[in-house]
């Protein structure tokens, strides 16, 4: 119990330490540009969260990078690397996007239950190729997904340019979705019934991360995968169904963002950098903990809409929150306390 308590405490400190250095830097930038750094934190943390209209618009963008973020925690927690969550986020959202503006006559459940199966569809397709080559052919899995990520973005800008072209838009895009396929908003802030979906999902993964065989197994495998198949853990299937998992969450992520938020694919459909890549700087903030996640989904999301107000409110740039966010996974690279071996 001692020994729990203790690890327990060197993890807090180690996430909770680089989000305060990064903070202090910041605010010593704010400083040396003649601003109060207490009251631009309290006017990016008051408009994001302590206001109704603020927090359900938070929430709103916390919904894919909860989702991003449980797809790349249950790979890491095994020590596996999928870094190719934002190619599945991108494939997922584009042909749910697609679903939804060329599927008509239907009812808004059943299509959207229809654009959200086939976002889940395309991300366990495009995992399903690195499990395989891993499992199959020992390949890196980290070296596969990154290199997919760049493949599926050429794939999807050719079809986006071409094949699927919204030709009445000005810009690069695929047509609007139906409205059927879309989630309402929630009176004048942008939060939809996509949250909820990531919320049960979340708490689906708790279960399985922590009360179930798969979460021993995918705990086990993470810290020793010859001791895992010598206990007589089928390692590659498990390898194969994490892989699938992960690819599911993610490829949900984008269809509940295309269908909740963007409408439509273009070029800029996941933000620079992806909502992917967000998930794996929630994973790790989150302790790779589905609980962790949430507040971590929830504070970088806090950040991301809270900026927008403070170049309302102060004469502090906005790009000073990225600056932040920079110097958060700067400092969660550094161990301040290393874990001892039990």
């Amino acid at each position: 119990m001692k020994v729990n308590k203790v690890k327990y405490l060197n993890g807090l400190i180690n996430t909770v330490l680089p989000v305060f250095l990064a903070f202090l830097i910041g605010g010593i930038a704010i400083l040396a540009i003649g601003e109060n750094p207490l009251k631009t934190y309290w006017i990016l943390m008051e408009k994001s969260l302590f206001t109704s209209k603020g927090l359900m618009n938070t929430l709103h963008y916390a919904s894919p990078l909860i989702l991003t973020g449980l797809a790349i925690a249950i790979t890491f927690k095994a020590n596996l690397y999928n870094m190719g969550v934002e190619g599945q986020m991108l494939l997922g959202g584009f042909f749910a996007g697609i679903t939804g503006a060329y599927l008509t006559g239907m009812s808004p459940l059943v299509h959207k239950v229809i654009c959200l199966a086939v976002g889940v569809l395309c991300g366990m397709l495009f995992a399903l190729v690195p499990a395989l080559l891993k499992v199959k052919c020992n390949v890196n899995e980290m070296v596969v997904t990154l290199m997919l990520n760049y493949a599926v973005l050429k794939v999807l800008e050719y079809l986006a340019t071409g094949v699927f072209r919204d030709l009445g838009s000005g810009y690069v895009a695929t047509p609007t979705i139906q409205e059927s396929a879309m989630f309402n908003r929630s009176g004048a802030s942008s939060l939809t019934m996509f949250f909820i979906i990531a919320i049960i999902c979340l708490a689906i993964m708790y279960v399985v991360m922590k009360h179930s065989k798969l979460g021993y197994e995918i705990t086990a495998i993470g810290k020793n995968t010859e001791f895992a198949e010598a206990a007589g853990m089928n390692v590659k299937r498990k390898i194969m169904m994490m892989m699938m998992i992960s690819g599911a969450l993610s490829g949900l992520a984008g269809a509940g963002y295309m269908m909740s938020e963007q409408f439509k694919f273009t070029l800029g459909f996941s933000g620079s950098p992806g909502l992917g890549w967000d998930g794996m700087l929630i994973a790790l903030l989150g302790g790779h903990n589905p609980l962790g996640v949430l507040v971590a989904s929830i504070f970088y999301a806090a950040l991301k809409t809270g900026s927008d107000n403070i170049n309302l409110y102060t004469n502090v740039p906005k790009e000073i929150v990225a600056m932040v966010q920079g110097l958060i996974i700067l400092f969660l690279a550094v161990k301040f306390i290393k874990r001892r071996a039990s």
